[in-house]
């Protein structure tokens, strides 16, 4: 069903989202506004395995409609976010870009969140000659090449190595120095994409890989996964999972006892502040990538304020209660797509992108250009290291302590804890 106009139960309590789309409570700014609403349509996973992330995502943006309308909203128009539930389920795709475009009417689209959904629904954007910024996905564009796709992810140029070459960079300079890895993948084309960037970077690093498998994407026991692993004897263990797998595989960790000298790298839904608390201590020494935290070196211009509205609406919301991951890149996914139709004066997504391939935008996640493939013209991705969790109360990660950025350097946080049994018993 469209989530257009419609009330939903949040937390035990009914919240009314129409009233925010029907212009309940519209500031005296956005009173100027003229003519029929910029229609922006996407799908987002708001059930499935990434619904906690999506839901996350998808309040970020609505922060983002509610400020542009007090602002002006676009060339005079107000703007409207027409979104539908693809249920974390790729089959779903395409046939909600298709009402969207031809029942419902947008005139810009967006990508949805994850690399699994955003392959199937680059061909309706091709067909459609539609300009399409995707959120967080890893290589989409490697197998596509549209010139209109743009990536709203730190991954930089070397997309698939990105979630996993910090850690590796981390790795290498310990001593003694690791000399085996084990990879281990979801088999799904974001388990598949990032374990392909981790062998290219292990080889490039001068390490042996000692065992490399994958498993189905819907496993969550992966004690047997595990116990397989183990018997590898590998140094560092690079996994490549989506958020249902990943919190499996730190349980069977812990479960078999398991302690590698480094284990982690790029596992979906460590970043999920619900799934942080589900753990608890368990995540004490994991690492693994990131995308935003609220380190001194990322405060960039705006992301403060965006937080605070995030975290003051999230549990009305129930959403992700520290937004993190999810709110500063999906609110400047927008921001990408409004800068570049406020500089171009247009809605033509031929000019659009153009405008956007050649241009810097600044956003909450700092500045940012496109480069080859519509990804980020320089990486970003984050390494960190979980330590000093004592409990599963989640309001302990509001403390960035518990995080710290170990690469790459420029938003460093603190040192790695080595070997992960350091980490273990860490204490602040």
């Amino acid at each position: 069903m469209l989530l257009e106009v419609k009330i939903r139960r949040f937390s035990g309590a009914l919240f009314a989202m129409s009233a925010l789309a029907a212009g309940a409570f519209v500031p005296a700014s956005a009173a100027a506004q003229t003519g029929e609403p910029v229609k922006i349509g996407y799908s987002m996973s708001l059930t499935g395995g990434l619904g906690p992330n999506g839901r996350s995502a998808l309040l970020a943006q609505k922060i983002w409609e509610e400020d542009t309308n007090s602002n002006g909203g676009l060339l005079g128009r107000p703007v409207k976010l027409i979104y539908e539930d693809d249920q974390t389920n790729p089959a779903t795709v395409p046939g909600i870009y298709g009402r969207l475009l031809d029942v419902h009417k947008v005139e810009l689209i967006i990508g949805p969140y994850g690399t699994n959904l955003q392959a199937p629904a680059v061909p309706i954007a091709m067909q459609r000659k539609k300009v399409f910024i995707g959120l967080l996905g890893t290589a989409v564009n490697s197998t596509f090449n549209y010139p209109n796709y743009f990536s709203m992810s730190p991954n930089g140029p070397e997309a698939k190595r990105s979630y996993t070459e910090g850690f590796l960079d981390v790795a290498v300079r310990q001593t003694p120095k690791p000399q085996t890895v084990a990879i281990v993948a979801a088999d799904a084309e974001f388990g598949l994409n990032a374990c392909e960037g981790a062998r290219e970077s292990t080889k490039a690093a001068g390490l042996t890989v000692v065992y490399d498998r994958r498993y189905p994407w819907a496993t969550t026991d992966l004690v047997p996964v595990v116990r397989a692993i183990a018997e590898t004897s590998p140094d560092l263990v690079i996994v490549c999972s989506y958020p249902p797998d990943s919190i499996g595989m730190v349980r069977a960790v812990n479960e078999v006892g398991f302690k590698p000298k480094m284990i982690g790298g790029a596992m979906v839904g460590l970043q999920s502040t619900a799934v942080k608390a589900r753990l608890g201590p368990l995540l004490n020494g994991w690492t693994n990538y990131d995308v935003w935290l609220p380190v001194p070196k990322m405060q960039f211009a705006g992301v403060d304020e965006l937080i605070k509205k995030y975290q003051v609406r999230a549990s009305v919301e129930g959403v992700d209660a520290l937004g993190y991951y999810m709110a500063p890149w999906s609110y400047a996914q927008l921001q990408v797509l409004s800068q570049a139709v406020t500089a171009t004066e247009s809605f033509d997504d031929a000019k659009l992108g153009d405008y956007i391939r050649a241009n810097a935008f600044k956003t909450v996640v700092g500045e940012l250009r496109f480069g080859t493939d519509g990804e980020l013209a320089q990486a970003r991705t984050l390494q960190v290291q979980f330590r000093n969790v004592k409990t599963n109360d989640l309001i302990q990660f509001k403390d960035i302590s518990t995080q710290v950025v170990v690469a790459p350097t420029e938003y460093e946080s603190g040192k790695l804890i080595y070997p992960y049994e350091k980490a273990l018993t860490s204490s602040p």
